[in-house]
């Protein structure tokens, strides 16, 4: 399979939010709702905003396998609002929002090279940091990817009412 990036244009929302579909889908189907609940994301106008938004402000990137829209991922310059509370890391950087994949192909490292593609496009910029945050609760395997793919734990932190658990990750470029 070959898999290639490129980059995402406001056309391809409906693709990103059906990849989001697709993992909330899947996480739902082996119990694990803590990170993003049952109901599909593309249902919420919250979310249908707030990855608009971040396409507009950010670079998009889309990895296809064999032409196949299969995984996305949004980079920008900071943070979101909701992590306002934690201090800056003090140097510019780039941070990843809405990774996610289709999960029909799960397992073909389609996540992993748009991460390494992040990394390089961070690199190429000039920037030596790029981070991520995610759902750290449950079973943390999403934290484990974060790290298996270069990244390290940087500082927990919980939002909302019901203190969903979230850890932002760093890695050096």
């Amino acid at each position: 399979m070959e898999i290639t990036v490129r980059e995402g244009t406001p056309r391809d929302l409906p693709v990103i939010l059906g990849m989001l579909d697709s993992s909330v889908e899947w996480l739902a189907s082996q119990g694990r709702t803590g990170q993003w609940g049952t109901k599909p994301l593309s249902q919420s106008p919250v979310t249908v905003e707030s990855v608009a938004r971040y396409m507009a402000e950010g670079s998009t990137f889309i990895a296809e396998a064999d032409g196949v829209p299969a995984a996305t991922l949004i980079l920008t310059d900071a943070p979101g609002a909701y992590l306002s509370h934690l201090p800056p890391p003090g140097e510019p950087e780039r941070y990843i929002h809405w990774l996610a994949s289709d999960r029909r192909f799960k397992g073909h490292g389609v996540g992993s090279v748009l991460l390494a593609h992040a990394a390089e496009v961070t690199r190429q910029a000039g920037v030596g940091l790029l981070r991520v945050d995610c759902y750290a609760g449950g079973d943390r395997r999403l934290v484990a990817y974060y790290e298996a793919n270069g990244f390290t734990p940087a500082e927990a932190y919980t939002v909302g009412e019901h203190d969903w658990p979230g850890l932002v990750l760093a890695r050096r470029v």
